[in-house]
């Protein structure tokens, strides 16, 4: 409540009287008409002023008493009556001038901080940490040499070209992810005002008028894959090895999982009496829990393992998961045993000779299932946990098709367990 606990001050009052006024309240302090002092506690006071505006009473906060003095205020309050006496309205400007100070700022943002702020928003929506650090390193890389330090509202598409056009053709794949992070930080920018206009890193009618199509300049290689005619034979020499590792390889083969699944797997995600393996959502790519049925060798597998409540299935020898490099280890190791034996290695001669790659042992699954097995189309792409481009038969393809797959992976195990 406005109030006062003194008489009514009329004199002009100086700076020793005002500085006494502590008790709550509101006290004219004289001088300039309408000039008070706003006391809410001893700590607490600053400075007003009651003026009438186009007639409606309005009052006007000056700043505290400790940042202004009596003779500041009252010049302030001074230049507040002349401008209302040019007919000016001295709060609708300040707002004005408050609205010109953050555009001003606004323009000034980054697109390095307009990145930063982007990835905080969206981690709620992202499946793991790893999401975000592939987002930061793609755009410390490439984008932020170019255009981390312009102002957001200056990027162009010719800013976008700078950072894009160095690595379009030799590593595409890349560009056309760096170039769709860079939209949605720039469309984010725009959202929040802090630039106008159209999006210079949209592709459609835009980009693609100047850069060649990704379909154009992708080399499309894949992971290095075995020919699965001889996965049997891989199998039958990574069992030969007796080491947490290798049997986290060789549970990676059984169940054509991504190394990832396989590294993070805990005990609580298997049901030995129902032969189930259940990867939550957040642990898949797609997003979405997939139950993965288990043959017999894989039981076997995982009744030689020691258990741990809860914990990991292969954990690593320092605690934690396996690394993916340890998986490749082994697969290297196998190859170069193979090459001193004088038998063939394990190369992809599609892929330049490479030495195959965990995930490849997923085409060798693809592939087998594809050309040697009967098994239906959506069997086999359920049980690699792959989205169905077509949109139509996805929407038909509601189930897991859990019994068939079952039968599918038993039929994987032994083909993989055969005599030689």
């Amino acid at each position: 409540m406005w109030g006062t606990t003194l008489p009514k001050i009329l004199k002009k009052l100086s700076a020793l009287e005002v500085n006494r006024l502590t008790s709550p309240g509101r006290y004219p302090v004289g001088g300039v008409s309408g000039l008070y002092l706003q006391v809410r506690s001893p700590v607490a006071r600053s400075w007003i002023v009651r003026v009438t505006v186009h007639g409606h009473r309005r009052d006007i906060g000056l700043g505290s008493f400790g940042a202004l003095s009596l003779a500041e205020a009252r010049k302030s309050a001074l230049h507040i009556h002349a401008q209302i006496a040019q007919g000016n309205d001295p709060i609708e400007d300040r707002m004005l001038n408050h609205a010109e100070q953050k555009a001003r700022a606004a323009r000034l943002i980054t697109f390095d901080d307009c990145a930063k702020q982007y990835m905080d928003s969206q981690m709620p929506a992202w499946r793991n940490d790893k999401h975000k650090k592939q987002w930061q390193r793609t755009l410390e890389m490439y984008a932020s040499p170019v255009i981390g330090s312009l102002p957001v509202s200056h990027i162009d598409m010719q800013w976008v070209l700078q950072v894009l056009r160095p690595i379009w053709t030799n590593k595409n794949e890349t560009a056309s992810r760096l170039r769709g992070r860079i939209e949605k930080v720039l469309a984010w920018a725009t959202a929040h005002g802090y630039r106008n206009g159209d999006n210079p890193a949209r592709w459609r009618g835009n980009l693609d008028v100047v850069l060649p199509a990704p379909s154009k300049v992708q080399s499309n290689r894949h992971h290095p894959a075995l020919a699965f005619h001889r996965c049997p034979e891989f199998l039958s020499h990574l069992q030969s090895k007796d080491s947490l590792t290798a049997r986290a390889l060789a549970f990676a083969i059984f169940t054509a999982t991504r190394s990832g699944e396989v590294r993070g797997a805990r005990w609580s995600e298997i049901d030995l009496s129902e032969r189930v393996w259940t990867i939550q959502a957040d642990r898949m790519k797609a997003g979405k829990e997939h139950r993965i049925p288990l043959s017999k060798p894989v039981i076997e597998l995982l009744n030689s393992l020691p258990t741990v409540d809860d914990g990991l299935l292969f954990p690593a020898p320092r605690k934690g998961q396996l690394s993916d490099m340890a998986l490749t280890g082994v697969i290297r190791d196998l190859h170069r045993n193979s090459i001193s034996g004088g038998q063939l290695g394990y190369l992809d001669p599609h892929q330049d000779n490479r030495i195959i790659t965990v995930h490849g042992f997923r085409s060798a699954f693809r592939d087998w299932a594809g050309e040697a097995s009967t098994h239906a189309r959506e069997v086999i792409e359920h049980a690699l946990a792959h989205q169905l481009a077509d949109k139509a038969e996805a929407s038909y393809a509601r189930g897991t098709l859990f019994t068939k797959r079952r039968q599918l992976m038993d039929d994987w195990a032994n083909f993989l367990t055969r005599q030689l």
